[in-house]
C-alpha cells in the first residue's frame, strides 16, 4: 500500500463515511487472562464512544511507510490450507459473527504477542464500497463496482491513570482522584487484506508498530507466517556498512559526501510520489558509481550486498538518507552541517596535519554569543591623561625642591599651576 491508499482508508473513520459493520474486543491482563469481551454492531455504540474508537483506528494507520507501517507479503507456505492467511480469510468472511473463530483469534494473539501489562484487543470488520475515480482524480460514488472487505486490529495498552487531586463539584471540595484503567493509543496493529491498487489484495497485509525498532518479528512470523524486512535502523546500518566495506581504506570524505548528496537528491525528487523510493542492489551500486566510487572497488559489491542484506533485499531511501542532517564527528568534536551547504567544508593538509576547513561567510556563535574568528590587532597609543600629567609635574617639582634644601622648597611652590587658588580664611565676619 502507498500513502494515498492508506490515507483513503483512514478517511473512512468518521460518522459520515463509516462503513464499519461490527466491532469485537477482548481485554487481557498482565497474566494473559481474558477479563472481558465486547461484541457489538459498531453504530449501536454510544456516539461518544465511536469517536474515541475512530481515533484509535486512525492511529493504527499512522506513521511512516517503511518504518511504522510495513507492507508484508504472505509466503507460499502461509497461503497453504490451514495456514495463517486462510484463517484470517475465514475470520473476515465470518464478519466477526463466529464466536469460535473469534476465541481462536484471541488465543493466537495472547500466545504470540509479548506485552507484560494489560492490553485491549480491538477487531473491526469493514465493508468499504470503493468509489470510482474520474480522469481528474475526483471520486464518483455512483460508479462503485467493488467492495473492499477487511479486518483492522488494534492492540492498545491499558494503564492506570496518574494519581492526583480533582475538584468534586457535588461536594465542592478538592479530593483525591480515583485512578481508572485507561485505554491508550495502539502500539501494534494490522490491516488484512491489503488495499493495493485501490482494491483487495489477499496476498498482502499492512502491519503497524508505534515504535519502529520494536516490531516483534517472532509475533509476525507466528501470527501471520510473514518474514519481516529490515527495520529502519538496520537498513541505515547496512547501508553504512556497504559504504565502509566497499571503499575500504579509500573511504574518504569527498566520496561519502557525494553519496549523501546524490541520495538526498533522489529523495527530494520523489517526495511527492505516493510510493516510497526503494533501492535494490543494482540501484545502490549505481548510486556508488555516480558518487565517484572507483570501478575496481565495485567488483565484489554484489557479494557484499547479499551478505549484508540478502539477495533480494531492498532499502528504503528515506531510511538510509541522512535527511536534514549532515554530521561530522571525531572523538572530541561534532560538526553539524546544513545538508545543502556541504560545499563550505573541505579537507586539507596543514602543517602536516589532516584538517577540515570551514568557510565562514557570515558570523560565528559560541554558546549563543557572536564572535570573531581572528581578534583585531590594537596599536599602543600614548597616554594623554591630563590628571596623570599633572601628578608627574607635581612630583618633579617636589623632587627639585628637595634637592635644593628645605629653605628653598615651600608648599606653595609645589602646587601645580593648574590647581585652584586657596580661598581666604573665613574669620567669621561678612560684609555687604
Amino acid at each position: 500500500m502507498n500513502k494515498k491508499e492508506v490515507l483513503e482508508i483512514r478517511k473512512q473513520y468518521t460518522h459520515e463515511k463509516c462503513s464499519i459493520t461490527r466491532i469485537c474486543g477482548c481485554y487481557v491482563d498482565g497474566e494473559k487472562n481474558i477479563k472481558t469481551q465486547l461484541k457489538e454492531a459498531f453504530l449501536s455504540l454510544p456516539e461518544e464512544e465511536t469517536f474515541k474508537y475512530f481515533n484509535l483506528f486512525k492511529q493504527t494507520l499512522s506513521g511512516t511507510l517503511g518504518k511504522n507501517l510495513l507492507n508484508l507479503e504472505f509466503p507460499l507456505d502461509a497461503e497453504n490450507p490451514g495456514g495463517p492467511q486462510e484463517f484470517l480469510l475465514k475470520l473476515r468472511d465470518s464478519k466477526l459473527q463466529d464466536d469460535a473463530l473469534l476465541e481462536e483469534f484471541y488465543q493466537k494473539i495472547i500466545e504470540n504477542y509479548y506485552f507484560p501489562e494489560n492490553y485491549y484487543i480491538i477487531l473491526i470488520h469493514v465493508a468499504y464500497d470503493i468509489p470510482g475515480k474520474s480522469l481528474d482524480g475526483s471520486e464518483m460514488f455512483d460508479a462503485s463496482e467493488d467492495v473492499y472487505e477487511y479486518l483492522l486490529c488494534s492492540l492498545c495498552p491499558v494503564k492506570l491513570s496518574k494519581p492526583g487531586l480533582f475538584y468534586n463539584a457535588e461536594t465542592n471540595n478538592i479530593e483525591n482522584r480515583i485512578r481508572d484503567w485507561v485505554v491508550e493509543p495502539p502500539v501494534k496493529g494490522f490491516l488484512f487484506p491489503a488495499f493495493n491498487d485501490r482494491n483487495t489484495d489477499i496476498h498482502s497485509m499492512l502491519y503497524f508498530s508505534k515504535m519502529a525498532e520494536e516490531l516483534q518479528p517472532e509475533f509476525i512470523e507466528s501470527m501471520f507466517g510473514c518474514f519481516l524486512p529490515l527495520t529502519a535502523d538496520s537498513q541505515k546500518e547496512t547501508f553504512n556498512y556497504l559504504i565502509s566495506d566497499t571503499l575500504g581504506d579509500d573511504c574518504d570524505y569527498e566520496v561519502v559526501k557525494n553519496i549523501h548528496e546524490h541520495l538526498t537528491e533522489l529523495v527530494e525528487e520523489t517526495k511527492d510520489s505516493p510510493d516510497p523510493l526503494v533501492l535494490t542492489k543494482p540501484d545502490v551500486k549505481r548510486l556508488f558509481e555516480l558518487s565517484g566510487v572507483p570501478e575496481e572497488k565495485l567488483e565484489t559489491f554484489d557479494q557484499t550486498f547479499e551478505a549484508a542484506a540478502g539477495e533480494k533485499a531492498s532499502l528504503l531511501a528515506t531510511n538510509i538518507a541522512g535527511g536534514k542532517k549532515f554530521n561530522i564527528e571525531t572523538p572530541d568534536v561534532v560538526i553539524k552541517v546544513n545538508p545543502e551547504r556541504t560545499d563550505l567544508i573541505e579537507t586539507r593538509i596543514i602543517d602536516g596535519k589532516e584538517c577540515l576547513v570551514i568557510t565562514v561567510n557570515d558570523h560565528i556563535e559560541v554558546n549563543g554569543v557572536n564572535v570573531r574568528t581572528i581578534a583585531p590587532s590594537h596599536e599602543e597609543e600614548p597616554d594623554t591623561d591630563d590628571g596623570a600629567g599633572s601628578t608627574a609635574s607635581y612630583e618633579e617639582t617636589a623632587a627639585d625642591a628637595a634637592s635644593n634644601g628645605p629653605s628653598s622648597y615651600t608648599e606653595e611652590e609645589a602646587i601645580p599651576a593648574s590647581a585652584p587658588a586657596a580661598a581666604p580664611e573665613d574669620d567669621g565676619y561678612s560684609f555687604s
